[in-house]
């Protein structure tokens, strides 16, 4: 008996699409892994540097991004927006709930900061939009946090409603604000990390840069994976087995 390799374009062709495949999935994810990984140092060298004092003269980077900060000023109490889809880990697990947003003013100044307060459950049994109490401190106050270029983004389906007081929304940007409220605001937020005063009621453990990176590298290997397998699939399926001629 001998063994003799059948060479099948179709087989062949549908094998490297899958292994092209695989490998440019893979590859994605060990993008998204390196750029968590990069992000995660970026984090923790901002946060080891001290704070800064943010002013209306503060020049803000892109370097700037997770700088610890403390500015004076107040809440603009009558704009709170809520993001929705914003889950959060909490001692009994994996739970919804929104971010609430406010508009900060700056001291001495008609300047402000979009500020991410903390976070809310969503009530169980409650019907959606319907939101937990929480309380803003009135007046001068000393608000601590860090910068963040963005509250994040989750999918959206067609067009969210107007913003508005009290809007429940899917993303929201300091521009978007600034052209709803008339208000003059930073191009950056400030993830609010210290309760100002008596306790709000708002949770605020912010997700880190680092989550997921073992997740992108696990998804990663099975791209990987995939693409050896379909090549293997096709080696081993190509043999197939003959007698051997007598002369």
């Amino acid at each position: 008996m001998r063994f003799g390799f059948r060479f099948r374009p179709v087989a062949f062709a549908a094998a490297v699409v899958v292994a092209i495949i695989g490998i440019l999935l893979g590859n994605w994810q060990q993008d998204r892994a390196a750029y968590k990984t990069g992000l995660q140092a970026r984090q923790l060298a901002r946060a080891a540097e001290p704070p800064l004092e943010l002013t209306p003269s503060t020049r803000i980077g892109p370097d700037d991004e997770f700088r610890t900060v403390r500015l004076q000023g107040e809440f603009v109490a009558g704009w709170p927006v809520f993001l929705a889809n914003r889950p959060m880990t909490t001692r009994s697990g994996a739970q919804s709930g929104f971010y609430l947003a406010m508009p900060f003013k700056i001291a001495g100044s008609d300047t402000h900061v979009l500020v991410l307060r903390g976070w809310l459950p969503r009530p169980a049994g409650v019907e959606y939009g319907k939101l937990s109490a929480f309380a803003t401190p009135a007046g001068p106050l000393l608000l601590k946090g860090r910068i963040v270029a963005s509250a994040g983004k989750v999918m959206e389906l067609g067009e969210g409603p107007p913003l508005a007081p009290g809007a429940l929304v899917q993303n929201l940007t300091p521009e978007a604000l600034a052209a709803a409220s008339g208000l003059k605001l930073q191009p950056f937020l400030v993830q609010q990390t210290q309760a100002a005063g008596r306790r709000d009621a708002l949770g605020r453990d912010w997700p880190v840069p680092s989550a997921g990176i073992d997740k992108h590298r696990g998804y990663a290997f099975q791209w990987y994976a995939l693409a050896a397998l379909a090549l293997i699939f096709y080696v081993m399926t190509g043999f197939r087995r003959g007698s051997r001629t007598n002369r």
